[in-house]
């Protein structure tokens, strides 16, 4: 087969790397890619959110399968466009990208199929949002209703964090995507990721992983788009996942497809693991970044045959096979992140880290007359494999002190709670 990957991040430079191993890859594109996946395949330097160029060149490169990494361009309909064209795509459609795409929409999804969430209301006006902050009270959650590129969440343990950021979603701080306001209540437990393969009708569960949302050592600082993650989460027992499985996934997927919109692709679920059991904080409608970087490397089954089973609806003729390893990703990211990410610094002595245990996957990285560079926020996913999240993470870290980045930082402290939880056992 002759596949194109859609995005340019550490997620698709996984997921590229996962499918070219595929003895069915002929031919592999990367759109726009990175500096890592132009070492295996072919970067294509074509704008993602111009459908019909990406259609175009798909149909000129005869390619047979598009894999759409982003959110972005999966909200947009990208999938409803290829698919138009003729061409098999995994990604879901326009209509159940709502899941990611509008908060407000999963929320009445979960309404409807009685889905387990945080208590909420949804505001189209500043004034409605701030009455029913000071009706509720802090801690609380504030999230714009559309993307907002992982930044468009607070968890605003006081008034007044509440209310700035609610003034933040309506002076335009996240775009259109601010317009409407999903306020939450706080969930108070432990936070997993759960991953379902799913093609309309049947699902497979992937292996659960746990992220670092916050910038700084001890879950301090902004939150971004993920400074690390390892896989399994501890906290996802085959006891919670079974929950999860069958009082969330399970109906939400029957409900899709009651509604005429079922849902094809990855569906990832933001849980909190709370006193009273497992409850949805958000869809995501693709794999996590950095979570997908965890999972590829512990993938053991053909990833291209797990794809296009997706697509073409024949899901429950597979069956993901996973290694009882730990993998944990430490993000590398350029200063400034994830306010003002400086660009352009070199990055040395990444070439030549990988190995059997150890996996380099770029993201914000660029290759500029053989140097690489710094080209985004996020440069570059530390991931590695152990008997133990200390040994994986050992192993990461090992292989950071051996680049030579200056501009570049990473917390420290990626994995502490599982390592906290594997203390205590031993």
């Amino acid at each position: 087969m002759r596949i194109l990957v859609i995005g340019s991040g550490g997620r698709e430079h996984a997921l590229a790397w996962a499918i070219a191993k595929s003895p069915r890859c002929e031919k592999l594109f990367v759109m726009p890619g990175n500096g890592g996946t132009e070492t295996f395949a072919e970067n294509v330097a074509v704008d993602i959110s111009d459908h019909g160029a990406v259609v175009a060149f798909a149909l000129g490169a005869k390619v047979d399968f598009v894999v759409i990494g982003p959110d972005a361009p999966a909200v947009a309909g990208l999938g409803d466009d290829v698919r138009a064209a003729g061409l098999l795509c995994f990604g879901p459609s326009r209509a159940a990208a709502q899941l990611e795409g509008s908060k407000a929409f999963t929320k009445q999804l979960c309404d409807e199929a009685g889905v387990p969430t945080a208590a909420y209301g949804r505001f189209d006006t500043e004034i409605e949002a701030l009455a029913y902050v000071h009706d509720q009270g802090a801690p609380i959650v504030i999230k714009a209703d559309g993307l907002a590129a992982g930044k468009g969440v607070t968890v605003a343990m006081t008034m007044e964090e509440a209310a700035d950021a609610v003034r933040d979603c309506f002076s335009g701080a996240f775009g259109e995507s601010g317009s409407t306001v999903v306020i939450e209540e706080y969930l108070e437990g432990e936070e997993a990721s759960i991953f379902a393969l799913c093609d309309g009708t049947s699902i497979k569960m992937l292996p659960s992983a746990q992220d670092h949302k916050r910038v700084w050592d001890g879950d301090r600082g902004p939150n971004t788009g993920g400074m690390g993650a390892y896989s399994p989460a501890p906290v996802m027992t085959p006891e919670m996942t079974a929950r999860v499985e069958n009082e969330i996934i399970l109906p939400s997927i029957r409900r899709m497809a009651e509604r005429g919109t079922p849902f094809t692709g990855v569906l990832f679920a933001g849980i909190m693991v709370t006193r009273d059991g497992p409850k949805l904080i958000e869809y995501n409608v693709r794999l996590g970044d950095p979570e997908c970087q965890v999972l590829m490397l512990r993938l053991q089954s053909d990833a291209l045959d797990l794809l296009e089973a997706t697509a073409r609806g024949t899901l429950a003729e597979v069956t993901p096979e996973f290694s009882d390893e730990v993998a944990l990703t430490v993000v590398y990211a350029a200063k400034g992140y994830p306010v003002n990410p400086e660009k352009g610094s070199e990055i040395k002595g990444v070439d030549g880290l990988d190995g059997d245990k150890l996996k380099v996957f770029h993201a914000g990285t660029a290759r500029r007359d053989g140097r690489l560079v710094a080209n985004g926020g996020r440069g570059l996913n530390i991931t590695a494999l152990g008997a133990t999240v200390a040994e994986a993470r050992e192993r990461a870290y090992d292989a950071i002190d051996r680049i030579d980045w200056p501009e570049g930082f990473c917390r420290r402290d990626i994995g502490w709670r599982a390592i906290e939880r594997e203390l205590k056992r031993a």
